[in-house]
């Protein structure tokens, strides 16, 4: 992996991790990105597992009862997923 690429991984891997450890973040999302990180550490497709990961982010965010700085958290993730997909 480009060294680009790991960079990118490891922040998402840290945004990752404050969303799973934030307790105002409903438990539903937590879990979800718990099962991205696992996911994104285990595989060897990156890039395809990043573009996955979007898919299950957007709708996610689109739910109308999630916390707005939730929803914030998910949209940054999602562009830094967007970043390793690409590469």
């Amino acid at each position: 992996m480009r060294s680009m690429a790991k960079k990118g991984l490891e922040e998402v891997l840290e945004t990752l991790d404050r969303i799973i450890h934030d307790e105002t973040v409903p438990r539903n999302v937590r879990r979800v990105a718990s099962e991205i990180k696992e996911k994104l550490t285990t595989t060897d497709e990156v890039s395809l597992e990043a573009a996955s990961a979007i898919s299950v982010l957007e709708d996610i965010s689109a739910d109308p009862n999630l916390p707005m700085h939730v929803r914030t958290m998910i949209w940054n993730l999602t562009s830094q997923l967007e970043r390793i997909s690409v590469e």
